[in-house]
């Protein structure tokens, strides 16, 4: 057979380049250093799959049960074969129990010696002013018998690869209905206002009875912890009892709190904003390294979790496209249309620096450029009760506070659904994506009173409305009695524009605010009480009946809600 003849001459091959595996130059002033070889390090190895996802599956119309998705699109078992002979050769050992069912992650661990050998690269330690990092620069080249079967290796570098898009309001704040606020000493000339959560959701008329009772909210982390016993007061606050939180090691990676103006901050915003707005949900919280290999690991770990099961997944982390190699964008893409398929929906803060990003130019954010996924801006909120007086694009950069990110992706092209949205062109063509998809409360000087290592805070940032929209999601698949998926073709429906309120006012920079799908608010705020029916009436498909209740063995063959 053609594997077996190949077991021992991979280093005789000709080599290739793993397309997309581009390494940028580590730019920061730096003492360089050799690592050294005897040193053993874990790297994630994307193997193709069977097959690929139908676009069907990929939008979520025709949805596959877990045993189905495993059955399809599963590692291919010939190129996982060719990839462990591979391994074996060059002294690397794959990881127990890698692929995990459904994934086509393969985890191998070896010296810095055989890395560098199997994968054609060189790795030095690069240590400036924060920490020393395991860098490598230009491509990984694999044998050529190799060539189509490995699709992605991650984690032969190890520089941190996304930022938490959440900001601390930097100045007097009066929290309603709690006493007492968070200030530094960059004071506004204003006093801000803030809202806790629920009343976030009192404004966006989520209903008042439904609690996502039955439902599992997924949150990735790059870093920070929450302590139980913050969560046990904060919620004592609210008037409700503490969410069932379980935390889940990726990586290496665990709950690790320390003080309040870390990574802290996002951990403790995401869950409480969630946990607040959906009662009655679980919480999983997968924490795993701020590399690129940590990302997709923690994201393919929830995706594929059969444990915890969550239907939404919220990410609050991400950075400029142009700071992602092609193939980590390619493989964490590939993971979320694995998530439209099994009927989870995704959640993903757009960025907190305008429509640059951070960047020279015009620039979005990913993870929320992927069209599989539901982008999160950001807006200035004001309003009481269940009324809202005003709410506009948030844009605080005059007082250095940040603004939503939006713009159009470089990277994946205009979405079937987003067609008629008049997206503005890209500037490449190959992209087209319009970010963002929605929006919600963002800004820290409207932002969210929240508990953060014993001291209460006010945070902004489209790193609440990623966990907000999770929360929104979670509320309506318990009200609808089936999971939402992947909801972007019917929230762009026509039809749905009752469901949401048009912002039409403000800008991020480059792009403003205006009637309709916009680079700034997406298709606008919530309006929970309209929108939750609307998403039920877009999880069907032609090919699975819809039954409330799971039954009896004729049902089996087909797709499961």
């Amino acid at each position: 057979m053609p594997i077996k003849k190949s077991a021992a001459n991979f280093t005789t091959q000709s080599r290739i380049v793993l397309p997309g595996s581009q390494k940028p130059s580590f730019i920061q002033p730096a003492v360089e250093k050799p690592v050294p070889p005897a040193r053993q390090i874990t790297v994630s190895v994307v193997v193709k799959c069977k097959t690929p996802l139908k676009a069907a599956n990929r939008l979520g119309k025709e949805r596959l049960t877990r045993v189905q998705f495993r059955q399809s699109h599963g590692p291919d078992p010939n190129a996982l074969k060719l990839v462990r002979a591979f391994a074996k050769e060059y002294g690397l050992t794959p990881v127990a129990g890698t692929p995990i069912p459904g994934s086509c992650i393969l985890k191998l661990t070896g010296t810095i010696a055989n890395m560098q050998r199997a994968f054609g690269t060189t790795l030095v330690h690069k240590t400036n002013e924060a920490a020393t990092y395991r860098i490598r620069e230009g491509s990984i080249t694999l044998p050529s018998e190799l060539s189509g079967k490995i699709e992605a290796v991650l984690g032969l570098d190890n520089r941190p690869q996304a930022q938490p898009h959440f900001r601390i309001a930097h100045g007097s704040s009066t929290p309603l209905g709690q006493g007492g606020g968070f200030a530094t000493p960059q004071v506004r000339a204003q006093a801000d206002i803030s809202y806790t959560p629920v009343q976030v959701a009192q404004l966006y008329q989520f209903p008042a009875n439904a609690s996502g009772a039955g439902q599992t909210i997924g949150i990735l982390e790059l870093g920070g912890g929450y302590r139980a016993a913050d969560l046990t007061a904060y919620f004592k606050t609210l008037g409700q009892p503490a969410p069932n939180v379980t935390a889940v090691s990726v990586d290496g990676a665990k709950n690790s709190p320390s003080t309040a103006d870390s990574a802290d901050g996002e951990v403790m915003l995401d869950i409480e904003v969630a946990a607040a707005v959906a009662p009655g949900a679980n919480i999983a919280v997968y924490f795993a390294p701020n590399t690129d290999q940590g990302f997709l690991d923690g994201l393919d770990t929830a995706i594929h979790d059969t444990t915890n099961k969550p239907s939404v997944i919220s990410i609050s982390w991400g950075s400029a496209e142009a700071n992602w190699t092609q193939q980590a964008m390619t493989a964490l893409d590939s993971a979320c249309q694995s998530a439209a398929a099994l009927g989870i929906s995704i959640t993903v803060a757009a960025g907190d620096n305008g429509s640059s990003d951070g960047g020279t130019g015009n620039n979005v954010d990913f993870p929320s450029s992927s069209p599989h996924v539901l982008a999160c801006g950001g807006t200035t909120l004001t309003g009481s009760g269940s009324t809202i007086s005003s709410e506009v694009v948030w844009n605080e950069q005059a007082s250095n506070e940040g603004a939503t990110g939006g713009g159009v992706s470089n990277v994946f092209p205009l979405p079937s659904w987003q067609a008629n949205s008049n997206v503005p062109a890209p500037s490449n063509s190959a992209g087209g994506r319009g970010v963002p998809d929605v929006c919600g409360d963002a800004d820290p000087a409207t932002g969210y009173t929240v508990r953060v290592d014993g001291q209460t805070m006010v945070i902004g940032g489209t790193s609440a409305v990623a966990p907000l929209w999770a929360g929104l999601i979670a509320v309506a698949n318990q009200q609808n009695g089936k999971a939402a998926g992947f909801l972007q073709p019917q929230i762009y429906a026509a039809k749905a524009k009752s469901g949401f309120r048009d912002i039409t006012s403000g800008n991020n920079g480059s792009f403003s605010a205006g009637p309709g799908w916009d680079a700034c608010t997406g298709l606008g705020s919530p309006i929970t009480s309209t929108l939750i029916p609307l998403l039920a009436a877009g999880t069907t498909s032609g090919k699975k009946p819809s039954k409330p209740k799971p039954t009896k063995k004729k049902s089996t063959k087909k797709p499961k809600r």
